[in-house]
């Protein structure tokens, strides 16, 4: 049998109820003794590394993350990861471009109710995770959550409260798990060792634009940060003219050798800036990179994994539109 190692970090799954709200306090094993049916069908280990709120979660909570998966590598043919359900697309995505190509499957799962509440889905997304971490077909980062398993940079949380609160944006879910059995729709080719990068920039900052913003507050996110993400309209669009004046505030930073990345706010079907006057105007006039398919989750990880590691806007460039983990579809 596989020997698979759980990584408890906190979340709703670990939570308990107190007089303020749902607190995380079940320690890692204490999940285990929650499924006793997968000692049937694996050898599953447990280490606690934080126990927290993933509302919480920060980089160095990552770097953390990926470094525990890296010291136990050798010694494990899969993880399962227990995490808050609010920021685990984020932490997935971000552990997708921290440990890049891993043959071994790295689990991400956690629930809506905490794991020993009666009616709770925590038992169930365990087993599954579990279940799925012991097969030969799974490899890299990915979210299994109410019988789907999804791309780790393809994950959307898309309900507060429903037990089936994430979907896969733009893409197939790789496999579904039924009545205990693996449905594999599509299979990760594996590579023979997965490669670690554990420094993050931090610096990279997310702008939602609104009808009316003001120039100003993208003059401040330039300030404070390497890299903004500037979320448009549509397709990808960018208001155009002197009321806005966006064109000279992203042309003095960019000169400044900041990295500017358009994205849209609608979820499903991308971004294509080449379709109305309000996006292409901005491509050809800048020099910036353009999301497509990507989501805010994998955009904003992906951006503070290269920013720590390459320097320049060729670099940065190459490493952008570098396919991880089905992040970025043509």
């Amino acid at each position: 049998m596989k020997k698979i190692l759980l990584i408890a970090t906190g979340g709703t799954i670990a939570s308990y109820s107190g007089s303020e709200g749902l607190i995380p306090g079940i320690a890692a094993e204490g999940l285990l003794k929650c499924v006793p049916e997968i000692f049937e069908f694996c050898q599953p280990h447990a280490i606690q590394i934080y126990n927290i709120d993933s509302t919480n979660v920060t980089p160095a909570h990552w770097v953390q993350l990926a470094t525990t998966i890296r010291d136990n590598y050798d010694d494990y043919d899969g993880f399962v990861v227990c995490h808050g359900t609010d920021t685990m697309s984020y932490t997935a995505a971000m552990i997708s471009y921290m440990v890049q190509h891993s043959p071994k499957p790295i689990v991400f799962t956690g629930s809506q109710q905490p794991i020993d509440k009666e009616d709770t889905d925590g038992r169930i997304n365990l087993r599954d995770s579990f279940l799925y971490a012991s097969s030969d077909n799974a490899a890299d980062v990915v979210i299994v959550f109410q019988g789907k398993v999804i791309a780790g940079t393809k994950a959307k949380k898309i309900r507060t409260k429903s037990f089936n609160a994430f979907t896969s944006v733009d893409f197939p879910n790789l496999a579904v798990i039924r009545d205990g059995r693996i449905i594999q729709y599509i299979t990760t080719p594996k590579q023979d060792k997965p490669e670690f990068f554990l420094t993050l920039n931090e610096k990279v900052g997310l702008l939602t634009l609104t009808p009316g913003a003001r120039k100003e507050i993208l003059d401040a996110y330039f300030r404070i940060y390497d890299a903004v993400v500037l979320s448009g309209y549509g397709t990808g669009g960018i208001p155009e003219g002197e009321y806005y004046g966006f064109y000279e505030t992203i042309e003095s930073w960019e000169r400044k050798g900041k990295t500017l990345v358009v994205t849209t706010q609608v979820q499903q079907e991308g971004s294509d800036m080449n379709v109305y006057r309000v996006g292409r105007g901005w491509k050809n006039r800048f020099d910036l990179l353009e999301s497509y398919s990507m989501t805010y989750e994998s955009i904003i990880t992906k951006l503070m994994w290269i920013l720590a590691q390459v320097q320049g806007d060729d670099n940065v460039r190459e490493l952008f539109y570098k396919t991880v983990n089905y992040d970025l579809i043509g």
